[in-house]
């Protein structure tokens, strides 16, 4: 049974629409569990009824035509419970609901599992036969384990279906990633491809076909040419029979098969690439459904031959792109690379399939002050070309050709956005001091140059995280002491003489370097932050002699480790930092030892933060990496961002603790997290006696607006109320009650459709 689930599983995740993956999964079910019928019933678009949309064995001109509501038949029995209903006589069943010509009168037996995707329940899957008698152990298993294996490619393919080829009033489809960049963005979808991939070609009209076919026919006898020379170059080397394999490779290309089949898709309108990329990725899966090893083992052939051809047509055809004033870039995997080609006047909002928050495009996209959405793993991304698209970078939703009242909400929004933003630079050269006298220091996170006029010109005082990664995230290699050096002067020489606390390299988890690849498979668990610079201390000591070079003459340098889970660790960093310390005087530098301190980012430094302060100047505390390694919620992940409570009381408890154990030993906390720019929170934050607050540039405003609306001693009884609430929904509830209460409500985004 497992190779029959694992190719209906294969053939669905293959359907083109919705309606193609039902009619694969009704009559491979059908087959396999050897019933009489099969159908599906999918939840429709209001949520309020279940659609007969596919079936083998009942009457195909009623699908689409009848349905039952929520709770109503055995089909709303099976969804309201969200668990098998398994019976010998359905009809007997007192919530059996007769409907009319679909012919089930024959059928007594009833087999129904629920279709369920991130806890909400798609449809019902229900099998039948004449015979009265209970479908067996192995057979509800078997229908549960498919319904469960095939619930995120039907969502996929739901969502695919509902997004229009062109655009149609009222047809709008949300889809859900999370938050990359803050802001509202409204525009004309532009999507940018890799290149040479064949599952990321758009789809596009033809501009002048003769010229498609004809650059398809060049293409073509380029990779027949390649393929020749390979295949000279190895006669000598190959046996006849391995030899033969070349023409094999030729012959899938002639025009009387596969490049028959895309000439013709050129001929009915289609541009070149995308009409190989269609034959191609249908040819690869019918090889990928064989069953045959050898045979399966083609696919590899075709998408290699694919991919050349591909290959030649976009070097051949690489055009200027046009993007209209308010483009929103779209594409699987946003590069950096990919942001140089567009002007940013016209760049309006960023979505990438692929990614998470702390991706490199995510962290460029808020030092530009550009609204992104990553990890939308279920846009149709190749068919958007010029669809209008609304981007919500505050919760992680792009809204696609959304409905008029939907961009004139979310324009509203975006103007009060910009309005408050007015109004709030008025406070760019006040302190952040609350209304009895408490002063609590604002910095900012930054990476890049780009950061620092932005962070500058709304009032930081100084930098709390300062991501030195990104400056390797950039090159093919790792950059030199004398490179590293000038970036960091950089740095220490715009916020000077404000502190700048610079992070030893942090790598791994989703932070890859292109030519340093770490592949693990828990990476978050794995090879990571200091771990990777204690194993090559040469790359530690290299970053720090070039840090203590470009903080000589200004001594606004801090040196802070990511990462740290022991005393051992700290330790042997700190013998490194200070032999780095010592080879730089020796070389005649005058520079300062500078404060070195410790992110509390695991568990285990929570509990040692009085341990961990007694060795180092100072803590602070990135949340991002603590909340998901206390709530055990990798947020980057869509299935289960929800459950990513930055508020949950055991967070609130470990910060706590943190800010306790660091002034135990008489050390400065910090917290450079995302829960640090929340106004929301902010208020929390200096209840606890936080010290400083390190937060992105564009959120700095907000807080010191909140946080100047408030007492120290009203956030300290705050902070005593919120130790007795045991939900992080209540905890956020009373929190926007404060807000609203300073007349602050603009503060909290509205929740949108």
């Amino acid at each position: 049974m497992l190779e029959v689930l694992r190719g209906i599983v294969q053939e669905v995740n293959t359907a083109e629409s919705l309606d193609d993956a039902l009619r694969i999964i009704v009559s491979r079910v059908r087959a396999a569990l050897g019933t009489e019928v099969c159908s599906v019933y999918m939840r429709d678009r209001g949520g309020e009824r279940y659609v007969f949309r596919a079936t083998e064995g009942l009457n195909p001109s009623l699908v689409g035509q009848v349905s039952l509501g929520l709770g109503e038949g055995l089909v709303g029995l099976v969804a309201e419970r969200e668990e098998p209903v398994n019976l010998d006589s359905a009809e007997t069943h007192p919530n059996f609901r007769f409907l009319p010509d679909i012919g089930e009168e024959p059928f007594h037996s009833l087999l129904g599992v629920p279709i369920i995707h991130q806890r909400v329940v798609l449809g019902v899957l229900v099998v039948q036969q004449k015979a009265r008698r209970r479908f067996d152990e192995s057979e509800e298993a078997f229908l549960v384990t498919m319904s469960a294996q095939l619930a995120g490619a039907i969502a996929h393919a739901q969502v695919t279906g509902d997004v229009p080829h062109a655009a149609a009033p009222g047809l709008t489809t949300k889809i859900t990633g999370v938050p990359g960049a803050p802001g509202i963005a409204i525009g004309a979808v532009r999507v940018l491809s890799p290149v040479a991939d064949l599952y990321t070609v758009a789809r596009r009209e033809a501009g002048d076909r003769r010229a498609e076919l004809r650059a398809f026919k060049r293409a073509l006898e380029q990779v027949r040419q390649d393929v020749r020379a390979v295949a000279d170059n190895l006669r000598d080397e190959l046996s006849a029979e391995d030899h033969a394999l070349f023409d094999v490779y030729l012959g899938i290309l002639d025009d009387s098969t596969i490049g028959g089949e895309v000439a013709a898709l050129i001929k009915g309108g289609e541009w070149a690439q995308g009409a190989l990329s269609q034959v191609m990725i249908e040819h690869i899966r019918h090889f990928e459904r064989m069953e045959h090893s050898y045979l399966r083992e083609r696919a590899v052939d075709v998408k290699d031959l694919g991919t050349r051809v591909l290959a030649y047509l976009q070097a051949e055809g690489r055009e200027e792109t046009e993007y209209p004033a308010h483009t929103v870039l779209v594409s699987e995997e946003l590069t950096a690379s990919m942001l140089g080609e567009i002007p940013r006047k016209h760049l309006a909002g960023l979505v990438s399939v692929r990614g998470s928050s702390n991706s490199h495009v995510a962290i460029l996209a808020r030092a530009m002050g550009v609204p992104t959405v990553m990890g939308a793993v279920d846009l149709p991304y190749t068919r958007l070309r010029d669809m209008q698209a609304i981007v919500d970078g505050y919760s992680g939703v792009v809204h696609l050709n959304p409905s008029t009242e939907l961009v004139a909400r979310y324009r509203d929004l975006a103007e009060q956005d910009v309005a408050l933003n007015r109004d709030l630079e008025a406070l760019r050269d006040e302190p952040c001091e609350t209304l009895d006298g408490h002063r609590l220091a604002l910095w900012v996170n930054t990476g890049l140059m780009a950061d620092v006029s932005r962070s500058l010109e709304r009032g930081a005082e100084g930098v709390g995280l300062y991501r030195t990664e990104v400056p390797f995230l950039l090159g093919e290699r790792f950059p030199s002491e004398e490179e590293q050096r000038r970036i960091y002067r950089d740095q220490l020489e715009a916020f000077a003489p404000k502190p700048v606390t610079m992070r030893t390299l942090d790598v791994g988890g989703d932070k890859a370097l292109p030519y340093f690849p770490i592949e693990e498979e828990n990476p978050f668990l794995g090879w990571r932050g200091i771990r990777v610079t204690l194993d090559h201390p040469e790359i530690l000591l290299a970053q720090v002699r070039a840090m203590l070079k470009a903080n000589a003459g200004l001594g606004n340098l801090r040196i802070m480790l990511p990462m740290i889970t022991n005393i051992a660790e700290l330790e042997e960093a700190l013998v490194l930092i200070r032999r780095s310390h010592q080879e730089v005087a020796q070389e005649g530098l005058d520079s300062p030892m500078p404060p070195v301190g410790v992110m509390v980012e695991v568990p285990a430094a929570v509990y040692q933060a009085a341990a961990l302060a007694r060795r180092v100047d100072f803590l602070s505390v990135g949340s991002n990496d603590l909340t998901q390694y206390l709530l055990a919620v990798d947020r980057n992940n869509p299935r289960v961002s929800d459950l990513y409570h930055a508020l949950h009381p055991a967070v609130l408890a470990a910060l706590e603790a943190v800010v306790q154990g660091g002034h135990s030993e008489g050390k400065q906390v910090s917290i450079c997290g995302e829960l640090a720019g929340d106004p929301l929170a902010a208020v929390l934050l200096l209840g606890m006696g936080f010290d400083v607050l390190s937060m992105n540039a564009t959120s700095l405003p907000r807080v010191k607006k909140a946080l100047r609306s408030v007492t120290r001693a009203e956030a300290e009884a705050l902070v005593a109320e919120v130790r007795g609430l045991d939900d992080s929904a209540r905890i956020r509830r009373r929190l926007e009650d404060l807000l609203n209460d300073r007349g602050l409500g603009q503060f909290i985004p509205p929740p949108m459709a």
